[in-house]
């Protein structure tokens, strides 16, 4: 509304349109993980509706709820995006451990060593050990984990369509046996920690004390284990099973 609508219009616009922008938020949420917050990406999408109200020019043909759908959208996902599980150097740090574990296990058929693991990435063990501090927190699944091999944005594909959202495959029995088999083949001491605190929610403290080592190098070991598995997972496929 680019060529002058009086304040009372746009506010208009926007009551009018308010449950257009919830209808949207809800949508989205049956296709996202739990830890997502609906009041979000309402809150997101409120901020794209006055964004288009400013921004809509009737001029150019469209009609109004057409564009505030795709602003109101857009905003939500650049919500999504923003708020990914991991910052970038967290996210960079694991990459590497991981695409340095998924080559040896290919190229050995096993699990390797971190003394393999720190050579293959050309590091002393010790700047190895520095790089799983890094890695800390990085986790199983990542929202671009799951972009098809042309590089199309999961989160535009998925939050609107009717294929099987990504986080139902994940949740799938497919998905856990596969998961459960990759974690059948850690290293013994990753393998407890793992159920340690995935199943009896013990932490990274209480491991240590049970394993004999420090809390630190807990989170290095939680670290290696989380990257194995992205190294086994990595090729999985629900056409797979």
């Amino acid at each position: 509304m680019a060529n002058g609508a009086h304040t009372a219009d746009k506010e208009a616009l926007v009551r009018a349109h308010l449950p257009m922008v919830k209808r949207i938020a809800y949508h989205m949420m049956t296709r996202l993980p739990a830890c997502v917050e609906v009041d979000d990406l309402v809150q997101a999408g409120l901020l794209g509706l006055l964004d288009a109200v400013e921004r809509f020019d009737d001029d150019q043909g469209a009609h109004f709820e057409t564009y505030a759908t795709q602003r109101v959208r857009g905003a939500m996902l650049d919500e999504l995006r923003e708020a990914d599980w991991a910052s970038r150097n967290v996210r960079r740090a694991g990459r590497q451990i991981e695409q340095a574990i998924h080559l040896l296990q290919q190229r050995h058929q096993r699990q390797p060593t971190e003394k393999e693991i720190a050579d293959e990435l050309g590091l002393e063990i010790g700047a190895y050990f520095d790089l799983l501090n890094d890695a800390r927190g990085a986790q199983l699944v990542y929202y671009e984990d799951l972009h098809d091999p042309d590089g199309d944005d999961f989160l535009e594909r998925f939050a609107d369509d009717h294929t099987q959202a990504p986080f139902d495959i994940l949740a799938s029995r497919h998905f856990k046996g596969a998961l459960a088999k990759a974690v059948g083949i850690l290293p013994e001491r990753e393998k407890q920690l793992m159920g340690m605190y995935y199943e009896q929610d013990m932490n990274f403290k209480e491991i240590g004390a049970v394993l004999g080592v420090s809390e630190s190098r807990v989170c290095q070991l939680h670290s290696q284990a989380i990257a194995r598995l992205r190294g086994r997972l990595r090729d999985w496929s629900p056409k797979a099973d």
